[in-house]
């Protein structure tokens, strides 16, 4: 077998997110080998595209399951061997492997792991080294990490994969691809350096090809590219079979990004500016505001084009463009990430609340100090109304948006505005069910949805036979009230069983408790 097909056979075993058309463009590489590489595809059972785990046979015997596909089913066993699901049925229906180990789940709610589908583990990095401990404590087995230097993110993600059954799994979008004049450039410490920063259609060939070679899981544009390099971008990622996220392009309309094959946008940013009456206007003052700043620092730049615009636009917004909008994103299903913790830290200041900053124990000394004193001074600021208008209109948009029957995934922008790692994920599934989703829906968002955005539904997002067993055992039911997700008496990761006992050991070991 030669070096190519070899290297294929390999990235199937130990990337499950490996595209199917991907692998078409490799194995014609090699014609000789292509019926041996389809055999062994076909030969890898979905429970082994995690590395197997040696956990005893667990069966959870009457529990209350729940996910997207199936809905509730009460009083069901579950069994786990190793890290795989191998059979759900009523009481008394599975039969058991010697030595099965059995948990009591009688009244508890079983759910598949929590998805935080927008997480910066660099961002900060005195908090990095707590965030995968935290996403577990909190039931998040799955992270979608969305802009850092590959040798800084690859690091985490090796380490996620070296340590599947006690840390989250970890999709890495590499750096931001973001024109010359990039935003986060590492000028300060609210644009810490994240970005590569590009300017022609050869640069994005070489930028994608460089993505494509450390293996990638997906890529994200940001708001200071041309059009051009942009499209090119997107190209450019088809044929290696990678979605493209990000900020559309402020040189671009909403509609031309979706129709030009974005897969998703995060924080429903510039959607208000291409919902106005004015939409048209304000595109045209965008584009001459950037040939006129090709200059300036591209956070600067940005920050003066949102300033100029977006408050402008939330005034003007309009019912039937709205519509337009939304049916173009809904027709060629660029899925959304609204962050709406994000979004609506201005009417809710977590950063404010004694509850939320309690929460702040849980990171490492440097990071909790810090952001104790930055808390507090922004806790002092006055509220700002046009801000006010912003979350609200995040929330309407939200509602819209799942009306539309676009996807939805739930992401925070953690550590970003003191959203604690692990606990602001929680806080999201509520500013979902606030803006008028079911509980249901908000679950949905953070199981289901992301495993299908990777094509891993066939392994996760829901409980069933044959998926990975990555679990989060509630003590109340989350369709009666989400908040309930927060009520944990056991996460699952990869047929690891963490009760709440090793959980609050985890949580002391956090917080520095001997």
């Amino acid at each position: 077998m030669n070096n190519l097909l070899s290297a294929t056979v390999y990235s199937v075993f130990h990337t499950s997110t490996m595209k199917m058309n991907t692998i078409f463009h490799l194995a014609k590489k090699c014609p000789i080998g292509i019926w041996m590489l389809f055999f062994l595809i076909g030969c890898i059972p979905l429970g082994c595209l995690e590395p197997a785990s040696s956990f005893p046979s667990l069966l959870i015997q009457d529990v209350h399951v729940w996910d997207a596909v199936s809905g509730l089913r009460k009083h069901q066993s579950v069994l786990l061997e190793g890290n795989t699901i191998t059979a759900v049925g009523d009481i008394g229906t599975i039969s058991l492997p010697r030595n099965t180990e059995q948990i009591n789940g009688e009244g508890k709610y079983l759910i598949p792991g929590l998805w935080d589908a927008h997480v910066h583990l660099i961002f900060d990095k005195a908090v990095s080294p707590a965030m995968f401990d935290l996403f577990i404590y909190n039931g998040i087995t799955s992270v979608r990490d969305t802009g850092g230097h590959l040798e800084e993110v690859l690091p985490w993600r090796n380490k996620a994969r070296q340590n599947p059954d006690k840390y989250p799994r970890m999709m890495v979008a590499g750096p931001l691809i973001d024109g010359r004049n990039r935003v986060y450039d590492g000028s300060s410490v609210f644009n810490p350096d994240l970005a590569v920063g590009i300017s022609t259609e050869d640069e994005a060939v070489a930028v994608v090809e460089t993505m494509d070679s450390a293996s990638v899981d997906l890529l994200k544009a940001y708001e200071m590219l041309s059009p051009e390099v942009f499209h090119t971008i997107l190209k450019e990622a088809e044929k290696k079979g990678y979605v493209v996220t990000g900020h559309v392009p402020l040189s671009m309309d909403v509609t031309e990004a979706s129709h030009a094959g974005l897969r998703s946008m995060e924080h429903l940013r510039n959607m208000s500016m291409a919902c106005s009456e004015s939409w048209q206007e304000l595109l045209t003052e965008r584009q001459e505001l950037l040939a006129e700043g090709k200059n300036t620092a591209g956070a600067i730049l940005r920050r003066n084009l949102h300033s100029r615009q977006r408050y402008r636009a939330l005034a003007s917004q309009d019912s039937l463009r709205t519509q337009e909008v939304l049916s173009v994103l809904a027709a060629n299903q660029t899925w959304q990430i609204p962050t709406a913790a994000l979004n609506t830290s201005s009417i809710d200041r977590l950063y404010a609340q004694e509850g939320w900053q309690e929460n702040f124990a849980f990171l490492p000394t440097e990071a909790r100090d810090k952001w104790l004193e930055n808390a507090q001074r922004f806790a002092e600021n006055p509220v700002d109304s046009n801000r006010v208008n912003y979350a609200n209109w995040t929330l309407d948009m939200i509602k819209k948006i799942n009306d539309a029957d676009i996807g939805l995934m739930a992401g925070t922008d953690t550590p970003i505005f003191y959203l604690t790692p692990g606990f602001s994920l929680h806080e999201e599934l509520e500013r979902f069910v606030r803006a008028g989703l079911s509980p249901e829906e908000a679950l949905e968002a953070a199981t289901l949805r992301p495993a299908q955005y990777f094509e891993m539904e066939g392994e996760l997002g829901s409980i069933s036979s044959g998926k990975i067993a990555d679990l989060v055992l509630l003590n109340a039911n989350p369709l009666e009230n989400i908040r309930n997700t927060t009520n944990i008496a056991a996460v699952v990761k990869n047929g690891n069983y963490m009760d709440r006992a090793e959980l609050d050991e985890l949580g002391d070991r956090l917080k520095g408790v001997e």
